[in-house]
């Protein structure tokens, strides 16, 4: 047996309340001056008004698009520094939280993003010299808030780019249910399954990591089992919490991979501006299917698991549940785009786990089944 190296994230403050411990963490680390980072659609909500007022003498940054791109990063970095900051607190779901990590990375590392890619091995020139970080999610679908990664939009590319690195990961997570209460149904439905496509893809992918696995397993029952409730029960704070561990443990599992279904996806909110969660919807009952021979043991494991009879049938009846509508033209996605699609999916690192190994015509069909 080869050597396999193992790690697990950070320190997650969890349950209703939680996020009124926000102002002692930032003094446990000596923080004065904080950059609180969240995105415009947070604006004017109970929510930033909550988290503002706990910490009335943090420096406001919103101007993160909901696929956060690289301008966001460097406007974020030149405000952290006018404002005279020393940490930075991400607040909301993955966009503003990625946008944070990005932010904190390049205050004290002067490479261009580019230079950090985890397909280029980035990683390595990432060190721990960084400032305080504290994420706060107010969504349960990315997991960022216990993840190792970053995805940002590069502007020389318009690729979705992974930037990757243990010193990444938040320190703590304060993950509150009540913050995720108010969220509207549609985000409440397409981050859930983004929670439930994290878990399926990792336990499926072709990585070895049984740590990740059983998290997998068990955070794909819970997607399954507490999606349907949220939506119908928008106020169940347990179910609410139930989807946030379903969430993060998603973002602890795809350190093992995830697959084709997010080098698909990817593309489509770079390129067209779908919801990334509401892309993993879309595609992953697809690529299911296309994987179903060369991933039939742990396919047949979730079915059992989740009390179905087909995996991509189960994701098509959560779709309907949480009103996802089943086709990319239901996006306004054109046809003629999908070839070119196809060749920005075929350069994104996630297909390379994926447990049947893909070409760029793979995609393209994979597109197409959808459209």
């Amino acid at each position: 047996m080869a050597i396999s190296s193992f790690s697990f994230p950070t320190t997650i403050l969890f349950g209703p309340g939680a996020v009124e411990r926000l102002p002692g963490e930032l003094d446990k680390k000596g923080a004065r001056k904080p950059l609180l980072v969240a995105d415009r659609g947070l604006v004017g909500t109970p929510v930033l008004a909550r988290v503002h007022a706990l910490i009335p003498h943090a420096a406001l940054f919103t101007s993160v698009d909901p696929n956060p791109i690289e301008q966001n990063v460097a406007d974020g970095v030149e405000f952290y520094r006018a404002m005279g900051c020393d940490a930075v607190v991400g607040l909301g779901g993955g966009s503003p939280i990625d946008a944070a990590k990005a932010i904190r990375l390049k205050v004290t590392h002067p490479l261009p993003l580019a230079e950090y890619d985890d397909l280029v091995d980035g990683w390595q020139k990432i060190t721990a010299d960084l400032p305080p970080f504290v994420a706060i999610p107010t969504t349960a679908g990315t997991g960022s808030e216990v993840g190792r990664s970053t995805v940002i939009t590069l502007a020389s590319t318009n690729r979705k780019t992974v930037i990757f690195s243990p010193f990444l990961i938040p320190s703590p997570a304060i993950v509150d249910p009540e913050l995720t209460a108010s969220m509207p149904a549609h985000i409440t439905a397409g981050t859930g399954m983004d929670a439930l496509t994290h878990n399926v893809e990792a336990y499926v992918s072709r990585g070895y990591h049984p740590l990740c696995d059983a998290i997998a397993f068990a955070g794909a029952k819970l997607a399954n089992d507490n999606l349907p409730v949220v939506m119908s029960e928008p106020d169940n704070i347990e179910a609410r919490g139930n989807m946030l561990l379903a969430s993060m443990m998603g973002a602890i599992a795809f350190q093992k991979g995830l697959g084709a279904t997010h080098s698909l996806a990817h593309p489509l909110s770079s390129e067209c501006g779908m919801h990334h969660g509401t892309a993993n919807a879309v595609l992953l009952p697809w690529v299911l299917e296309f994987n179903r021979e060369a991933a039939q043991q742990s396919m047949t494991a979730l079915e059992l698991h989740l009390d179905c009879a087909d995996l991509a049938n189960r994701v098509r009846e959560l779709n309907e549940i949480c009103r996802i509508k089943p086709r990319l033209r239901d996006y306004h996605v054109a046809r003629e785009l999908l070839p070119a699609l196809a060749e920005k999916a075929i350069q994104d690192g996630c297909h390379l786990l994926n447990p049947r190994a893909v070409t760029v015509e793979d995609l393209l069909l994979l597109y197409e089944r959808a459209y």
